[in-house]
């Protein structure tokens, strides 16, 4: 268990000092104005914006932090919390309001660790996915709201049942050694998904995100993908099977960043169940088909986990100062996850960032894609790795790399036109001469710079354009 705890180095050291935050339940009107004070609390860190409208045409509204608010930086991971999405499992939404007061506020202050985390990280927070479902629990309150009152949206759909099920096609496709990412989307899917789904569906599409969690309650554990098993007679039965990813070792290891980080989630009992560690697989616990976690993984290059937080869905004002301290480190840990693993750019010969090139790595059978300016990350634990990025028209490039405990760094580019290295970077070979435009000659050999320190080994790799 140690190993999983935290090194006090890596303690929050909150200051005593901090302004008080105010624990109560805000109705929609009242998130709104809470974002914006926190907007114009630290408006050169942050940016609000809205992905779409829910059903009855309230704003699903995100707020952002960054160094450079509103601008993708090469380079630099985009990160999401989404809370809310069941409207009546309220308090993921109270603490992500939390977490953006604390996050401007302890920036204003010059915490290192926080000024650290928003100048190297594109953070993405979004309090409620579902406000209409939101306002309809509000309205009974914690003492007397039924179980389920809310937990819809307008429409009574069920928003995490209501994502186009790739895990069937992705199921099928490995049987026929199909593409085992980015699963494509159903024809008439837009047609069969409610509002707030589709601007989610439209927002991750349009972000290229690398880690995620999205907040519910009714439980206290960490949830890792994939939710739903495949073969669908053991949920018709009831029964449950554990149903891993190819990443399945990584996401239990993001899942007790989390329950370990948590004052009690990682002790194991919580509301009545008991799961080891404070994570389970989600459909070893129950499975579920068309879940905004496993379509995350299956679309797009974001890992998503599912956090359940609180046995009570409504939990009562009182006890909100409570689940913000239990879960506070964890919300800031989770986020420092992000940086966990390869990242780097892939190019062509005029150092053109080449978007959409895929990312594999030997023995896991997952790909990612680099985003529209060819950067791309690749969560992966400690170890050693062979890694290999491809791109329509050039020839694939393979290097064996070694990531650390912090925040390594791969880069994958087209450097055939030498430039002199970065400080402390030592030349190993130079590159040769690209091939000239329809030659039939083969790639230039291959050249890197390697820059090797105690966390992290940065390697930088050239490679030519196919004939």
């Amino acid at each position: 268990m140690a190993r999983w705890l935290r090194p006090l180095v890596g303690a929050l050291l909150l200051l005593e000092g901090a302004a008080a935050l105010s624990f109560l339940h805000h109705r929609y009107e009242e998130l709104v104005q809470a974002l914006f004070r926190v907007q114009s609390q630290c408006p050169y860190v942050t940016r609000i914006y809205s992905i779409g409208r829910s059903v009855e045409g309230r704003h699903l509204y995100v707020l952002e932090f960054s160094d450079y608010p509103g601008i993708h930086e090469p380079l630099e991971p985009e990160f999401k919390y989404v809370g809310n999405m069941h409207g009546n499992e309220v308090l993921g939404r109270e603490l992500l309001l939390q977490l953006s007061e604390f996050l401007c506020e302890e920036y204003r202050r010059g915490n290192e660790r926080i000024t650290r985390l928003i100048h190297d990280t594109r953070i993405h927070i979004m309090p409620s996915m579902n406000p209409d479902g939101y306002e309809v629990a509000a309205k009974q309150g914690p003492d007397s709201n039924g179980y389920l009152t809310g937990r819809n949206n307008a429409n009574g759909v069920d928003l995490n049942r209501n994502f186009p099920d790739l895990n069937t096609l992705m199921y099928y496709s490995r049987e026929i050694s199909g593409p085992n990412h980015h699963i494509p989307l159903p024809d008439n899917w837009k047609s069969q998904v409610e509002p707030e789904t589709l601007a989610v569906i439209q927002w991750i599409s349009s972000y290229n995100f690398v880690l995620s969690a999205n907040l519910h309650g009714g439980a206290v554990v960490a949830n890792y993908p994939y939710d739903k098993s495949q073969d669908q007679r053991f949920r018709s039965h009831r029964r449950t099977v554990n149903t891993p990813t190819p990443d399945d070792k990584l996401f239990q290891k993001l899942a007790k960043t989390y329950s370990y980080a948590h004052s009690w989630m990682h002790r194991g009992w919580n509301c009545g169940d008991y799961f080891a560690d404070g994570i389970t697989n989600g459909a070893s616990w129950y499975s579920l088909s068309k879940g905004m976690q496993d379509f995350n993984y299956l679309y797009t290059n974001c890992f998503e986990i599912t956090l359940e937080l609180s046995c009570n869905k409504f939990p009562p004002e009182e006890d909100l100062e409570r689940q913000w301290m239990a879960n506070r480190e964890a919300l800031v840990a989770f986020i420092e996850e992000v940086h966990q693993g390869i990242k780097g750019m892939v190019s062509d010969e005029n150092n053109n960032g080449i978007a959409g090139a895929v990312i594999s790595v030997q023995g896991i059978s997952h790909d990612i894609t680099s985003g529209e300016m060819g950067d791309y990350f690749r969560l992966l634990l400690p170890g050693t790795y062979t890694v290999t990025a491809s791109a329509e028209g050039y020839q694939p490039l393979t290097v064996t790399t070694t990531v650390g405990p912090a925040a390594p760094s791969l880069r994958i580019e087209d450097l055939c036109s030498f430039r002199p290295p970065a400080h402390g970077i030592v030349p190993w070979q130079r590159c040769g001469s690209p091939p000239q435009e329809n030659s039939r000659e083969s790639a230039p050999s291959l050249c890197a710079y390697q820059h090797d320190s105690e966390h992290s080994t940065h390697r930088l790799l050239a490679g030519g354009k196919s004939s």
